[in-house]
């Protein structure tokens, strides 16, 4: 229950700072802090738990990540669905918190979006489905590979929260306009269940997409990363 129980602390930090930046702080008159603020609170959030619990749970925080380490033999699958159970409700309480603090501003409307991830017109750049498809397989794919190269026996040791941090904070620079960002899908469920509607018709893609990429990651990693006999 520890391991548990760190992944939805973690997950509800990630979900809470991340999306809380991107809908309390990203365009707040005149200091707001823009995509760039929006992209260094999500790696951030990963950075800091990752120091604070990945010596309890592996600091996974995201469901395409547990399949991935699974997918890349660092994973056992009867851990699978208490991860992912753990990391969604974590996702969905953070969700919950932030809708209570963002609504206590007059004129907020969940409906404008809450920092869920979309495609078509609901994509903030307005990218099609095939692009925002893509996306999310290759960043996903990329984080997997960096988080499983950053926690190898034979990396140098200590910098994994460090590169996996940056890797996403990088990831959210080159795909916000995208898709909002997403290679994770409980953080999209957290804040698509409080909007609905659109929200919840496009979340399939952020669950497909992102576990595909992860466990493209992963075997391309094992191929790549195996030690030669």
């Amino acid at each position: 229950m520890k391991k548990y129980s760190a992944e939805f602390l973690g997950t509800f930090w990630l979900v809470l700072g991340g999306c809380g930046s991107a809908v309390l702080a990203a365009a707040f008159p005149d200091v707001g802090i823009g995509l760039l603020g929006v992209s260094l609170a999500f790696g951030l959030t990963v950075l800091t738990m990752a120091v604070a619990i990945g010596h309890i749970s592996g600091c996974h925080l995201n469901p395409a990540v547990s399949i991935g380490l699974w997918a890349g033999g660092r994973f056992q699958a009867k851990d699978l669905l208490p991860y992912i159970i753990a990391q969604l409700l974590g996702a969905i309480v953070a969700g919950g918190i932030l809708y209570i603090i963002a609504s206590g501003k007059a004129g907020f409307d969940v409906s404008a979006g809450f920092a869920s991830n979309g495609y078509g017109e609901h994509s903030p750049g307005g990218y099609s489905l095939l692009a925002v498809l893509v996306t999310e397989i290759v960043m996903t794919m990329i984080f997997i590979m960096v988080i499983l190269g950053a926690t190898d026996k034979r990396a140098p040791q200590g910098l994994a929260p460090i590169a996996i941090g940056l890797c996403l904070t990088l990831i959210h620079l080159i795909s916000i306009p995208v898709s909002n960002t997403s290679v994770n899908p409980a953080r999209s469920t957290g804040v698509a269940l409080f909007v609905g509607d659109w929200a919840i018709t496009q979340l399939w893609l952020f669950w497909v997409a992102p576990i595909i990429g992860a466990v493209l990651g992963a075997l391309i990693y094992r191929f790549i990363g195996g030690e030669e006999g």
